[in-house]
Order: structure tokens, then C-alpha cells, then sequence
């Protein structure tokens, strides 16, 4: 069933962030989203058109129709008309769910794949328009019909890429031949048209780990992302609540993907829940949300951990060393560490005004919403919030341009006082101006 997917966005993009490089040769520039991005637009999908418009869908509470929007940013989202660009009441094809739309631009027209159900809700099968027009939400569309794939079972989550001039289709079906055909696994076919496939298809994923079978056996949701020769395909498992997570399946782009021992997956799941930025499930009707997504320096994704409603956060790295970011872990300390491809404790996010009021800034914990950096003598360590006037000075800075660097930014200790936050012996300490002439960078850090 449709649930809270992590839809990747076409070529630059992730519905949970932006792709960037988290490779230390590399600056990695922060992004600036504020959360919840689209409030009741479950399965979002967003991508970058050739025209440079973002273009959004998702399913709707009703399941009753495929909506579009599209706005010059991702932020711009969040208000851009909404249109309806096939609805279930004008059609004959299906009168069950629709669920998890997901649109694509190929041979110079679009379209749109989703799940329908037939003739009951939950008969649910493959379906596909196609739009003729610039403008996805003006353009003319058609029903091109149900995929047929191998099987008349259960199916749904079609998303298609391309690798060495072959189109593929991706898609979640429940397999008669395994399990009695409970659950769903990941299929894979070439295309012969953008409405139809190249059977036989092939299973390159079902749901064996543990870890893929709470509430349900699923493996759905995919997405590719080709990035450097190899391929990338997220996935999502286990029932649709606190337990469902993203697996990750990898391919060399230059393999046989018809042969399933080309598809390595990983053992453990690459994103889950996170009760320290509050419970994502807290009514029936999911959110669409959006974060950054980084590369680890393996080449990689590194999706991190689910970051709290509010201004997306930053990793902060040290100016003085490169391969070095501020980080803390759940016992208060506070170090500056080499990047260790560990996302969640090196994240915060920059408040302002501050606990102190206007004038200053806050750091809070990206994994520990509500612990903050505090000054505690010469040193900085992070607490949870005890909502004093005496903890909201020590917790508020000053946001200054970078001292070694304008495009970095450094935080004075109090207004005018010469003390700043610094990189020293693996940690952080509070420093004065002059005892860092000529190494001005150990106070100065980039937002990531």
C-alpha cells in the first residue's frame, strides 16, 4: 500500500534533498528548505524538467485523482496551483485507489505512471497517461491503459530510467510463485514503448531481510539513481508505519541488469524512523517533506537520518581542516572529527533569534531537536534546552561572516566580546581573537 515513499527527483534532486557531494574535496553548499514542505500529498515525486521548472505529484487523501504542480523552486511548492490532470470519476478505467503517481518526459511527450484499482479498491494495477504539451499541467492527456506485465496480480510503483540507451521499467508485484504470493518484490523489464514491456521480467529484490518484513513482506517505491557508472535503486520495506525504512539495491551501469546477480543489496536498511525528530505518523495523511541527501566518499548515497519540521540543517566543517566537521554524540560531548559517513550528529540547525532573543543564534542538534551548543567555560558542549535566561545566553551566539573566510561563517561568544567558537584538540573551545592571529580559519566553518 502507498505509505510515506522516498521518491527520488530526476537528475539533481532527491524528495528528501538535494544531491550534493559530501566529498571533502568538494564544498557542498547548504540548502534552505523549511519543512513540512506540502502538507497531505503522500508518495511525492519531484523533477527538474529541461525548462527548468520543478514539477511535482502525489497521491491525495481521496486516492481519487493525479494532481500536478510545478513552481520555479522546490521551496515554491508548497504554494503553486494545484491541477488535476486525470481524475477517476472521468474515466471508465478503474474504481479503486489511486495511489503513488510518478511523471516522466520521454520522446518529446509526458507521462505519468500510477497504481488504479480495477474493479475494487484494492485491485490495483499499473496505469499510464500520456500528456502532449510544454507545460505538464496544461498539457493534453490520454489514458494509454494498464500495464500488462507477467502476471495478473497485484502491482504498482512503476518508475522508468534509462542506462546505456535501454529503457527499463521498475516496478512492485506480488509473485504467485514465492510466498504463496504474499507480499510484493521489485520486477524489472526492458520497455518496448513508454505503456508497454518486454517480458519476461525479472525479480531483483524480494523482501528475505528481517528487517523487510514487519506488519508486511514488501519490497516497493523504487527509484534509480545513476551516478558515476553505477546505479542506484532505492526501495522502501515492512508495513507503512514507524517500521517501514529504505533499502538500497547497486549495479554497475555497464552489467547485464536482466541478470539478477547484477543487483547487490544492502544488508542493513539506508534510512528509518527517527523518534528523536518526533514520530512522522501522526495522522493518516502523510506530508510531503524534503531534505538533503549526501555522497559518501565511496560514491555512495548517504541519506542521513529524518530531520524535525522546521529549516532543513547543516553540517558545519571546519575551515581549519577540511575533512573535519563539528559533531556530538548523546552524552553531551562535543568534537570536531574527520568525516566518518555517519550523517545525524554532525547536523544542526541554526535558530534564529536565538534563545537569547534577537541579535544572536542558537545551534541546535539536527538528531536531539532541543539540545543546543552551550558555552560551558572555556569549552562547548550541547544540553538539552532547561529554558533558563542563564542556559539561553550560554546556548546564543553571534552570526558573523567567516573571520578567514566571507563565505564561511564564525559565531562570537556575546556581542563585541572577541571570543569565538573554535577547532582545537579535536573539539570545541572558546577562544579569543588574538589568540588565533594568523589561524583565523580554526574559527571559521562552512555550512554543508
Amino acid at each position: 500500500m502507498a505509505g510515506i515513499r522516498h521518491k527520488v527527483i530526476s537528475a539533481a534532486l532527491v524528495v528528501l534533498g538535494t544531491i550534493v557531494s559530501l566529498s571533502t574535496s568538494t564544498m557542498s553548499p547548504a540548502v534552505n528548505y523549511n519543512n513540512v514542505l506540502i502538507h497531505q500529498r503522500a508518495d511525492p515525486q519531484i523533477v527538474r524538467h529541461t525548462d527548468g521548472w520543478y514539477y511535482f505529484t502525489a497521491s491525495v487523501p481521496e486516492y481519487d485523482r493525479v494532481i500536478l504542480r510545478r513552481s520555479e523552486t522546490i521551496q515554491g511548492l508548497a504554494d503553486a496551483e494545484e491541477v488535476a490532470v486525470w481524475t477517476r470519476a472521468d474515466s471508465n478505467a478503474g474504481v479503486g485507489y489511486v495511489w503513488a503517481p510518478e511523471l516522466h518526459y520521454i520522446d518529446g511527450k509526458w507521462y505519468i505512471y500510477f497504481a488504479l484499482g480495477r474493479a475494487a479498491p484494492f485491485d490495483i494495477r499499473m496505469f499510464v497517461i500520456e500528456g502532449t504539451g510544454d507545460n505538464a499541467l496544461t498539457a493534453d492527456w490520454v489514458e494509454k491503459g494498464f500495464i500488462t506485465s507477467d502476471w495478473d496480480t497485484f502491482s504498482l510503483d512503476a518508475t522508468t530510467f534509462v542506462v546505456k540507451g535501454t529503457r527499463y521499467l521498475c516496478w512492485a508485484q506480488s509473485d504467485p510463485n514465492w510466498q504463496n504470493g504474499v507480499g510484493t518484490g521489485l520486477m524489472l523489464a526492458p520497455m518496448e514503448n513508454p505503456w508497454s514491456i518486454r517480458k519476461p521480467a525479472i525479480v531483483i529484490t524480494r523482501p528475505e531481510l528481517p528487517w523487510e518484513r514487519i506488519g508486511h513482506n514488501v519490497n516497493e517505491g523504487a527509484y534509480v539513481l545513476e551516478r558515476n557508472g553505477k546505479l542506484f535503486l532505492t526501495y522502501s520495506a515492512s508495513a507503512t508505519d514507524q517500521n517501514y525504512a529504505m533499502g538500497l539495491l547497486t549495479a554497475d551501469a555497464d552489467a547485464d541488469l536482466m541478470d539478477p546477480t547484477s543487483w547487490r543489496k544492502s544488508q542493513e536498511p539506508i534510512f528509518t524512523s527517527n523518534a528523536q525528530t518526533r514520530e512522522p505518523l501522526n495522522n493518516p495523511d502523510r506530508h510531503t517533506r524534503i531534505q538533503k541527501l549526501y555522497w559518501n566518499a565511496d560514491g555512495t548515497p548517504n541519506f542521513g537520518i529524518p530531520v524535525a519540521d522546521g529549516e532543513t540543517p547543516s553540517r558545519l566543517r571546519s575551515s581549519a581542516n577540511s575533512t573535519q566537521y563539528i559533531r556530538h554524540n548523546k552524552q553531551g560531548v562535543v568534537t570536531v572529527e574527520a568525516d566518518i559517513g555517519s550523517l545525524g550528529e554532525d547536523l544542526f540547525r541554526i535558530v534564529s533569534p536565538g534563545l537569547a532573543g534577537k541579535g544572536a543564534v542558537s545551534i541546535e542538534s539536527g538528531s536531539q531537536p532541543g539540545s543546543f551548543l552551550r558555552v560551558s567555560g572555556s569549552t562547548v558542549e550541547i544540553h538539552t534546552n532547561e529554558n533558563s535566561t542563564e542556559f539561553g545566553t550560554l546556548s546564543s551566539f553571534v552570526h558573523r561572516e567567516g573571520l578567514s573566510d566571507p563565505k564561511g561563517v564564525s559565531f562570537e561568544v556575546g556581542k563585541d566580546s572577541g571570543l569565538y567558537i573554535a577547532s582545537e584538540s579535536n573539539g570545541l573551545r572558546v577562544v579569543g581573537i588574538g589568540d588565533i592571529k594568523g589561524r583565523l580559519d580554526v574559527a571559521t566553518f562552512y555550512k554543508e
